[in-house]
């Protein structure tokens, strides 16, 4: 990372400024001021008037801990590159300093900005110091993880024609939370390079995150280079920061694209020719929604052990428990129920139902009184605390629709003819409009992949989110203009579950050209 923003011994590093937020161990730190005392000697014995580095160098960190340890290994490094011990501790003292990077005053701007920013959920941050990252930071905004307001406030400081390098999730380039952070990138810098580092163990502990290094320049945009899962040893990543750094943009280890950054709109990292696909199905065809479909999610409840167990041994009335479909349910393409019910403590017009009009219910919900208290959702209101988190809808159950499980490799969408409701893990996609069969093809098809691989954060193992957020952007015709001939065909191929046949059929629906249907067979 540091040779990808041209931090490297041989510049002139002791006349450049360079800031760690977040130091932990010194992971970026102690390598950077091993490059700075290289620079800085090799200046000295070229005769060079040399001053001081007190200012070259900047660290921040919250941990007592780690910083006392980092701060150690700074002196050390500093006295064997020949200073005393004494200015040593006041170049340490001027580097380091110890607070909270999001709050702490730094007294400038920096040429350089590397690091891992903190991953920490909202729900983690005290309210009052979280209500004061959110009045300081525009990026904190829906569910932001830290690292966001991380990313924003190194931004903001960098000198003209700084570099920040992250190595961090990519899910702020997608996710609707990072649309903030993607607009103040758009106004003012340049994303330089991208390299996503999909299954690499790049971190000292296992994430499911999926990371990426991002580099954005202070600057005018140009061109993202975008360099996909490099080899992680030494000659490889050396030679690929070498050719992100080169003038001429030319190189088989990454794809220069244009426009990727645009206002707040999620970051398409993809080959040129699959952009182009994108691009124009978004130009011809409406959204999923549009054409009369709805995407919504299944129930959460809060409390799976008490709401959830086999329909016949929930100890309620009849008309208080209903079917409800698992993901273990769908493995194999279909549904195959295994028995499962959830206790619905709904009308069918929306309030909870009184439980004196139902003794056993009350009874069963009595029994667990005290866990489902416990629960944020109760403790919102104590009148309700036997509601399960989203409310239940039974008229669902015994609607047709297609079930998508939220993480998985390839998609998997399964009809059901109505006769479940879904669980919290499943997506579920109704339509007046749409054939339900001919529409399972569509999505299961390499097309409505490609809008869900081009749009979702992938986890660990390059498994997909085919969350309900993503699933909204895939574009389908109107059903109305659907041949008689692809109709069929379309339901053919879902009733057989063969996705060889969807994907064609869906290229003809389409109308896709040799071009695009190659750049779709071409694994992303």
């Amino acid at each position: 990372m540091l040779d990808l923003i041209g931090y490297t011994a041989d510049q002139p590093l002791y006349e450049c400024t360079l800031l760690e937020p977040s130091f932990g161990r010194g992971d970026f730190f102690l390598p950077a001021i091993e490059r700075l005392l290289q620079s800085r000697a090799e200046a000295v014995a070229a005769g060079k008037a040399v001053g001081s580095i007190a200012e070259c160098m900047r660290g921040v960190e919250l941990h007592q801990g780690s910083f006392d340890t980092t701060r150690g290994l700074v002196i050390d490094k500093l006295i064997g590159a020949g200073l005393a011990a004494e200015e040593a501790q006041q170049i340490a003292q001027t580097w380091l300093v110890h607070g909270d990077f999001l709050l702490s005053p730094l007294p400038r701007a920096f040429d350089f900005v590397v690091g891992n920013p903190p991953y920490v959920r909202q729900e983690l941050i005290p309210a009052p110091l979280l209500n004061e990252y959110r009045r300081r930071f525009v990026s904190l905004y829906d569910r932001a993880d830290l690292y966001v307001p991380f990313i924003e406030r190194s931004m903001g400081l960098l000198a003209e024609e700084g570099q920040l390098c992250f190595i961090c999730s990519d899910r702020w380039m997608k996710n609707k939370y990072g649309g903030p952070l993607r607009h103040l990138v758009s106004r003012h810098f340049h994303l330089r390079s991208h390299i996503d580092m999909v299954d690499a163990d790049a971190f000292h502990s296992e994430v499911s995150a999926y990371p990426a290094i991002t580099v954005i320049a202070k600057g005018e945009p140009k061109p993202t280079r975008v360099a996909p899962r490099p080899a992680l040893d030494k000659v490889t990543l050396s030679e690929l920061s070498s050719a992100m750094r080169a003038e001429e943009g030319v190189s088989h280890l990454f794809a220069e694209l244009e426009n990727v950054v645009d206002g707040s709109n999620p970051w398409i990292l993809e080959t040129a020719g699959r952009i182009e696909l994108i691009r124009r199905l978004e130009a011809d065809f409406p959204t999923l929604e549009e054409a009369g479909c709805k995407v919504g999610i299944g129930v959460a409840t809060g409390a799976d052990k008490i709401f959830i167990g086999k329909l016949d041994e929930l100890d309620v009335e009849a008309d208080r428990k209903i079917p409800l479909a698992m993901g273990r349910d769908l493995a194999t393409g279909h549904v195959e129920w295994r028995g499962y019910g959830v206790v619905n403590p709904f009308t069918d017009e929306g309030p909870l139902v009184n439980l004196d009009d139902y003794p056993r219910l009350k009874a069963y919900f009595e029994q667990h009184r005290e866990r489902l208290e416990a629960r944020h959702v109760a403790k919102k209101s104590s009148s309700s605390w036997y509601r399960t988190i989203d409310r239940i809808t039974p008229s669902l159950t015994w609607k047709p629709k297609l079930l998508i499980p939220d993480i998985r490799g390839d998609a998997q969408v399964v009809f059901d003819d109505g006769r479940l409701y879904p669980h919290h893990n499943l997506y579920f996609v109704l339509s007046e409009q749409w054939e339900l069969r001919a529409l399972q093809a569509v999505l299961l098809s390499n097309v409505a992949r490609l809008f869900v691989e081009t749009y979702s954060t992938k986890m660990r193992g390059g498994y997909l989110r085919f969350q309900a957020q993503y699933l909204r952007r895939i574009r389908i015709p109107r059903w109305e203009t659907v041949s008689a001939d692809i109709r069929g065909r379309l339901i053919a191929a879902a009733a057989a579950l063969d996705l060889k046949a969807c994907d064609e059929a869906a290229a003809e629906l389409y109308s896709l050209n040799t071009r695009e249907r190659e750049s779709l067979a071409k694994k992303n």
